[in-house]
């Protein structure tokens, strides 16, 4: 593809400085399979190369696909858009919204004024929030007493709201509470449903929420970025036995496989062999659905976890049905309406209707939205744009 001759000899320069210790990238059209490179290694100071089926935690990259999964129910009339959620899951009425604390620290709460539906959950205006994002949902699970989302167990997901459902966008684990409607009316955990009706018709044969021994033997494990800027290997793999799997964040996958992925949106549903989703129904995921509302930037109240995070500073952004839509052209090139999101570890994907492309770029490095990641992304795509 035009540009990646270009972007290879600056990906491969940013790993032989040390920036990252190793990135895979990848880019396709919708007729142009494109290509997939590595660089680096997959452990700093080890003897082992990124490789393009290099498997890595892509964590919230898994919400597109847990969307996907949702909208083919809604197409099947298995699932509404805009009914109440809690008519699918009956827990979701004990949830309540958080008005602030008591003199002795307890959450002050009470009932929802809105329903909250399938729609909220996928756009994040549910209410609900992560705790990297937000002091008061650290305070409120303390004090609630409720498990951390990384434990795997269903009460983790009991997080109360930060605002009546459709009052604002706020980013959260709405997609999670998402999957759990998959699971409920299919009667599959989300693995299963996933590797049937997604990952099987399109090949996705090293996508996964469990590691087999395959995807472990190619494993790049993840960085810790030091105040310093200084990375260290350090292990940390998702919960390999939960009570749910995590739709917001819990899949591993590799460049390869998420590019399939990520083309067959780009062509409206379609891919080699049949097709996932109709055009309107992909039509509809990637039309901003929240015009009166803005995707706010993302501020860290958990520095080991997450930098402060701006897709676009300055440019007000949309959301669709499980990405970032961004209003107008971006810097690096990309046509207004174009879809992207990222995952905490330093994945991230842009898909563009308007120019027919998709990328995907795969670190494996903490804290999120890293200045050194997040550059080479945005070097990616504009070099690919020839911008």
């Amino acid at each position: 593809m035009k540009g990646s001759d270009a972007v290879a000899l600056r990906m491969q320069a940013a790993v032989q400085a040390g920036d990252l210790p190793g990135i895979v990238i990848a880019a396709g059209g919708r007729e142009e399979a494109g290509f997939t490179q590595a660089f680096g290694s997959r452990r700093l100071g080890g003897s082992e190369p990124m490789t393009p089926d290099a498997v890595v935690w892509i964590a919230s990259m898994t919400k597109a696909v847990t969307a996907v999964a949702a909208m083919r129910l809604v197409e099947a009339k298995r699932l509404s858009l805009d009914a109440p959620a809690a008519d699918v899951l009956p827990e979701l009425r004990e949830i309540q919204v958080l008005d602030g604390f008591d003199a002795a620290g307890q959450p002050m709460l009470r009932a929802p004024k809105v329903a909250m539906t399938l729609r909220h959950l996928l756009t994040h205006t549910s209410g609900f929030s992560y705790e990297m994002w937000s002091k008061q949902t650290i305070a409120a699970r303390k004090a609630l007493g409720l498990p951390p989302m990384p434990s795997g167990k269903k009460a983790a997901l009991m997080l109360p709201l930060l605002f009546d459902p459709g009052e604002s966008w706020n980013y959260g684990i709405g997609i999670d509470w998402a999957g759990r409607m998959v699971e409920t009316v299919t009667g599959q955990s989300l693995g299963a449903h996933f590797a049937e009706t997604i990952f099987g018709p399109l090949g996705m044969a090293r996508t996964a929420f469990r590691l087999t021994d395959a995807m472990r033997a190619r494993l790049a494990p993840i960085h810790a970025r030091g105040p310093d800027g200084a990375l260290t290997p350090i292990e940390m793999i998702v919960e390999q036995d939960p009570e749910f799997e995590s739709g917001g964040g819990g899949l591993y996958s590799t460049a390869q496989d998420y590019l399939v992925f990520a083309r067959m949106i780009l062509n409206g549903g379609r891919y080699a062999g049949g097709r996932m989703l109709k055009p309107e129904t992909v039509a509809m995921m990637a039309q901003d659905q929240i015009p009166s509302l803005a995707v706010k930037k993302m501020v860290s109240a958990m520095p080991a976890a997450t930098n402060d995070a701006d897709f676009f500073p300055g440019q007000p952004c949309g959301w669709g049905l499980s990405f970032l839509v961004n209003r107008k052209p971006s810097p690096q090139g990309r046509s207004a309406g174009g879809l992207a999101w990222a995952g905490l570890a330093n994945t991230y994907y842009w898909i563009d209707h308007g120019r027919g492309t998709t990328g995907i770029f795969l670190s494996q490095v903490l804290p999120f939205f890293d200045a050194k990641a997040v550059g080479l992304f945005r070097e990616f795509e504009a070099g690919l744009n020839g911008v």
